[in-house]
């Protein structure tokens, strides 16, 4: 797991930290680019397993996880309602190469803001994310 989070002190701006949850390190440097590239975030931790982010996501009151939904051991899906159980304040994106349509049945009711499909994630899509969360 890393840890790492930027702020502005000078203006009293904080980033939203984001936490990626992926068991490929490959996705996790291409998720962290994004993140890089969108004005306002910055990467708080990152993990490569279900168990792995439901600890990380303990350390973090208020953020966005981007969570892989295939994961050994426990699933994202498992993982994001684990996170979600346990600190409202986080804003879970599962993530997959699967079509929306082909997504397990369970993902619906997980407690997850949104599906992404992994190629479109984009910095747009963690600022709507982000913005649209308390809608």
């Amino acid at each position: 797991m890393t840890s790492v989070m930027s702020s502005d002190s000078s203006a009293g701006v904080v980033d939203v930290p984001v936490l990626i949850v992926d068991d490929q390190a490959a996705f996790r440097a291409a998720a962290r680019s994004v993140v890089a590239a969108t004005p306002g975030f910055a990467v708080a931790a990152e993990a490569e397993s279900g168990e792995a982010a439901v600890e990380a996501a303990s350390g973090i009151s208020e953020g966005l996880v981007l969570m892989d939904i295939n994961l050994g051991g426990m699933s994202g899906i498992e993982a994001c309602r684990r996170v979600r159980t346990s600190n409202p304040g986080l804003v879970v994106v599962l993530m997959s190469t699967y079509p929306a349509g082909d997504l397990p049945a369970d993902a619906a009711d997980c407690g997850a803001a949104r599906y992404v499909h992994k190629e479109d994630l984009a910095p747009s899509v963690l600022s709507e994310v982000w913005s649209s969360r308390r809608r």
